[in-house]
């Protein structure tokens, strides 16, 4: 994450505002010159891209744009209530939750190697995209001409000039085709979070942490089962909510979101293997969970994050007392490279 600085409003801190605030102002005059009264769908994921270009266009464009957030039960716990809440109160477009939570585990089930959960998962969301696509055009009377897409200028860049494969290539089905709207492209991941304050996003969606495209699937080592992620869900839940407190300690003390100081992603893994363990004088037989936690600037490497011992102590001790199923908590202490942060 990069350093930003509360420090009061100095005459540079004004100017980029002034220079955002423009920047809003002329790319809502754009899309709606080029929508004029057409209507637009967005795939809203929840992350920072895809809930800037909302919010952005939401002021061009009302309830012509439609978002639509498919939940396919990978988000972390709390996460879909957080997004629908945040979309259908502050924000005036016509928001559409799809949910395949359940064609997701079917189409999961099994499936033990992380590229074809990868593969499953990125086909069946577009499956399902181009089917509300289709369900929309028929409840209101007339086609959706335009995609808008949270693509930044990195994702460019790091594809040489194309868009990356595995982000932003729309797999249009034979004979359907949308005219994309990119408001982003030019664009820096700390230009877009200074747009998500200045058009009102929350600091904890501005500033969320990073987050792989196939969601908790590719935390889950081996299958996917309902009872696996909602064991994950809560376990990721208590590492998010004891080292946000860190880091906001962090953030107090020294007036710096900084992630040479503070942790910049952390969450729980859980392994396909079982571990013995002692409860109420009885042998238990349930499951590990792993911590990961490391610090970085931009993911190229990282290092395992050195938490304090009273954290670490009272992560252990939160997630064994109320994770049902758990026993045993271990700590990632592997930096990049050698390892990744993902462990899938």
């Amino acid at each position: 994450m990069e350093t930003i600085k509360d420090s009061g409003a100095s005459g540079l801190d004004l100017a980029i505002e002034e220079a955002a605030e423009a920047s809003i102002a002329r790319t809502v005059q754009a899309v709606q010159a080029q929508v004029n009264d057409q209507r637009v769908i967005l795939g809203l994921s929840g992350g920072v891209d895809s809930s800037v270009v909302a919010a952005l266009l939401s002021k061009a464009l009302g309830k012509q744009l439609t978002c639509v957030f498919v939940d396919h039960g990978l988000l972390r716990k709390d996460e879909p209530e957080e997004v629908q809440q945040l979309f259908t109160t502050q924000f005036d477009v016509d928001f559409v939750c799809v949910d395949a939570k359940e064609r997701y585990l079917s189409a999961l089930a099994g499936i033990t190697d992380p590229e074809q959960k990868r593969s499953i998962i990125g086909s069946l969301f577009w499956r399902v995209f181009f089917e509300e696509a289709a369900l929309i055009a028929q409840r209101t009377g007339e086609p959706v001409k335009y995609l808008a897409q949270g693509t930044i200028y990195p994702d460019i860049v790091e594809s040489n000039g194309a868009v990356k494969s595995h982000h932003n290539l729309v797999p249009f089905p034979e004979g359907v085709h949308f005219d994309l709207i990119e408001p982003l492209k030019r664009l820096y991941k700390h230009e877009v979070r200074e747009l998500g304050v200045l058009l009102g996003l929350p600091a904890s969606l501005v500033y969320r942490q990073p987050f792989p495209g196939p969601g908790l699937a590719v935390r889950i080592i081996g299958a996917i089962t309902a009872e696996k992620l909602v064991t994950l869900k809560n376990a990721d839940a208590i590492v998010r909510e004891e080292i946000d407190a860190y880091n906001a300690l962090l953030f107090d003390q020294t007036g710096v979101r900084d992630s040479e100081q503070s942790v910049w992603q952390y969450f729980a893994v859980l392994p396909d293997i079982m571990s013995v363990g002692v409860s109420n004088g009885c042998r238990t037989y349930e499951r590990p969970i792993i911590i990961r936690a490391v610090e970085s600037k931009d993911a190229m490497s990282a290092k395992w994050a050195r938490l304090p011992h009273d954290l670490l102590a009272r992560l252990s001790s939160r997630i064994v007392a109320e994770v049902a199923g758990i026993n045993r908590v271990a700590y990632d202490i592997t930096s990049k490279p050698p390892g990744t942060i993902e462990w899938e």
